[in-house]
């Protein structure tokens, strides 16, 4: 009796070790679960719509990040570039709520779900992320043209020129490219005139935190102007700070973030901004060495409340917050004194394609480069 008992706990004992093992390797390789059909709406959105304004010329460029054109004060210092994904567009906006530039889709399948937009360097082209559509672009701003695509439209994977929910798109000072590849579990650098992988940080499968070596579903990648990389994780909230060369400068959890998305660096530098994709959705300005919050917004009911917000900046020469707020349609600024909305683009909770309206804005960046004020006026 005594033999068998031994023998059943011996089983019993190997059997656990068995189920740890299973689950620990399908915790490195399951997304989280609002990453698993988690549908909110069709990917393809309204389809191909304009707002329907005779859009004014584009000015030169006359200014760059370093030494912007002239700003416009509060409560928008300069107009924004907004990724408004489910109108499967790109539509640039002044700060007094004029449409003066606008790249409705060309084409469903090669461009939907735009959910992410910066500027390059020189202002010239946009670099733009599809989720759902598995690919990433390059858009020439004044060709209102795509130049260039990584990934294969409407097909997601983790071989040589496959991406599996890209989100994040910048194009660095060199030229390259930089997203955050989530369901495959890597941050990768593409040189666009090879479309070649130059870099790459995680690996497909093994979804857990270990940077630079693995990552736990990134969904962000900001570069910083001393050329390191800003990532964010998704799962546990990390985010980490990582030179060209792959060295970890710091990894720490955001505080009071359930859902990171996007973090940046304020801007001076020193501290970092980052929205928490959740209802009700908050923002967080931290101190990354000593992880103390800096500056909350956190509002948990009524017009002031944030419904899943995507990217969060604080705005240079006002110290206010701009937030793409996705799932009330709109983008707005918050007065970081009084937390107060002084300025909102889009219909609260109301998705629309006419001047003054979004649906699902995901993504912007500040047109630092040319001077809208006399546009179109």
């Amino acid at each position: 009796m005594r033999q068998d008992t031994g023998l059943f706990q011996a089983m019993r004992r190997a059997m656990i070790a068995l189920v740890l093992i299973v689950a620990s390797a399908a915790a490195r390789s399951s997304p989280p679960a609002d990453l698993v059909g988690a549908k909110l709406d069709d990917p393809k959105g309204a389809g191909v719509v304009s707002s329907g304004v005779v859009l004014p010329p584009i000015p030169p460029i006359t200014g760059n990040r370093k030494a912007p054109v002239p700003s416009w004060g509060k409560p928008l210092p300069y107009p924004i570039v907004i990724a408004d994904r489910r109108n499967n567009r790109l539509i640039e906006v002044t700060p007094d709520k004029r449409i003066v530039w606008e790249f409705p889709t060309p084409n469903l399948t090669i461009y939907s779900g735009n959910e992410d937009v910066n500027f390059s360097e020189d202002g010239k082209r946009l670099a733009v992320s599809e989720e759902d559509n598995y690919d990433v672009h390059i858009v020439d701003y004044e060709k209102r043209e795509i130049t260039w695509t990584y990934g294969v439209p409407e097909k997601k994977g983790s071989k040589p020129g496959y991406l599996n929910f890209p989100d994040d798109a910048h194009l660095l000072a060199d030229g390259s490219f930089l997203t955050a590849d989530i369901r495959n579990c890597r941050v990768l650098i593409i040189d666009p005139k090879t479309s070649e992988i130059t870099t790459q940080w995680g690996k497909p499968g093994d979804c857990r935190h270990a940077p630079p070596e693995r990552l736990a579903y990134p969904n962000g990648a900001t570069p910083l102007d001393n050329g390191d990389i800003l990532v964010s994780e998704i799962r546990d909230a990390w985010i980490t700070r990582i030179t060209r060369e792959g060295k970890v400068v710091w990894s720490v959890k955001a505080p009071n973030v359930r859902y990171p998305s996007d973090a940046f660096p304020t801007v001076d530098g020193r501290n970092v901004i980052v929205a928490d994709f959740w209802k009700p959705g908050r923002v967080v300005i931290f101190d990354p060495v000593t992880r103390r919050v800096l500056w909350q917004y956190d509002v948990k009911s009524g017009e002031g409340m944030l419904d899943h917000p995507s990217l969060a900046r604080e705005l240079p020469g006002t110290g206010d917050i701009l937030v793409a707020d996705d799932l009330r349609h709109r983008v707005i600024v918050i007065d970081r004194v009084t937390k107060k909305i002084t300025w909102q683009y889009g219909v609260t909770d109301t998705p629309g394609h006419r001047p003054g309206y979004l649906f699902y804005p995901d993504g912007f960046d500040l047109d630092v480069f040319r001077d809208w004020r006399a546009a179109g006026k």
